[in-house]
């Protein structure tokens, strides 16, 4: 038995993709909802909306949470879900900003929150695919042991970062035509991400393993370590997450990386990621993330309740899996 299917290449006759669409006719339509966004924006708000500096932030801020969904899309087509991220990403920002890791400057913290991350993926991991356990209960389980561990380590206080070359990232000085250092390394995690998931065995047996696992047994694939490489590329993308948040916020706080889990996985589902597994799209989840930051970026600059945003969110996330239950049943 071969497996030959790409991730985004649209499936066999006989089923319909995800939400009913195509891939390439679901992230045209991603990308007319992002365009009425900007349109809405550019006509309540022209002139903070459209101005470079605003464009400039909407994808930085994207940067931070469209890392993690990389991260999650994989987890996701694989049949698992990571509810730890947003927990993983404020240990590994506070474990990096201590003290003592700052006295290593800036590869220091880079490695620290790296590390953290890889760590946590890799609980994770051996719990779901060596300890038998649900995703659902092992990433809960983490999100709270890693909020308590974050929450232990600043007392309660933010840790300003005073290492001055991972600041200095931060600073238009630093962008690169325009383009803010944080964007580049989110399109080059996409770009990875994309090759990997859509180009490699890895990427096809992520595919096999979340369509069918006791098939992809049958086909030779170690269901469980592809399972505990999926959990630590998650962990992977949380530390690269937890850095680019630290060089933007400059700081290391326990509260960081709130509702990450929800926007990550909203990201994906919207964006064409198949919730049971066994179909997943980067490029959806990257115009899914772009969505979502820049309905939030509307909702700012337009003085508006932020618990009016989280329900629209939520809406919007009850949506698109209705759509998706919808399409499974009706496979015409």
């Amino acid at each position: 038995m071969t497996l030959t299917t790409p991730a985004d290449t649209p499936p066999r006759e006989g089923r319909r993709p995800a939400l009913g669409l195509r891939p390439d006719v679901r992230n045209l339509s991603l990308l007319g909802v992002l365009a009425v966004l900007v349109l809405v924006g550019g006509l309540t708000r022209p002139a903070e909306f459209l101005a470079a500096s605003n464009l400039q932030l909407v994808l930085t801020q994207a940067s931070v949470i469209g890392v993690v969904t990389v991260g999650m899309t994989f987890v996701i087509t694989g049949g698992g879900i990571d509810l730890s991220v947003g927990a993983v990403v404020a240990l590994a920002s506070v474990w990096a900003t201590t003290l003592a890791t700052q006295e290593f400057g800036f590869a220091g913290i880079l490695f620290t929150a790296v590390v953290v991350g890889l760590g946590c993926g890799l609980v994770n991991g051996l719990l779901v695919a060596y300890g038998g356990m649900v995703p659902f209960i092992a990433t809960l389980a983490m999100l709270a042991s890693a909020r308590g561990l974050a929450l232990q380590i600043t007392e309660g206080r933010t840790q300003i970062v005073t290492v001055s070359s991972v600041l200095d990232l931060g600073l238009p000085d630093s962008y690169l035509l325009g383009i803010p250092p944080l964007v580049l390394v989110f399109a080059a995690v996409t770009a990875a991400g994309w090759l990997l998931l859509n180009r490699t065995t890895f990427g096809r047996r992520t595919v096999a393993v979340g369509g069918n696992p006791e098939a992809a047994r049958l086909a030779g694939i170690d269901v469980r370590r592809q399972r505990l490489l999926l959990y630590l590329l998650s962990g992977l993308c949380c530390g690269i997450a937890a850095f680019l948040l630290i060089v933007l916020s400059g700081s290391g706080q326990n509260t960081n990386g709130n509702l990450y889990e929800l926007d990550a996985i909203a990201a994906a589902i919207i964006g064409g990621t198949l919730l049971s597994g066994g179909r997943g799209t980067i490029a959806g989840s990257v115009l899914g993330v772009l969505v979502f930051t820049t309905i939030t970026n509307l909702f700012a600059l337009n003085n508006l309740q932020s618990d009016v945003q989280q329900i629209a969110k939520g809406a919007i996330i009850v949506a698109a899996v209705l759509v998706q239950h919808r399409t499974a049943r009706d496979p015409r």
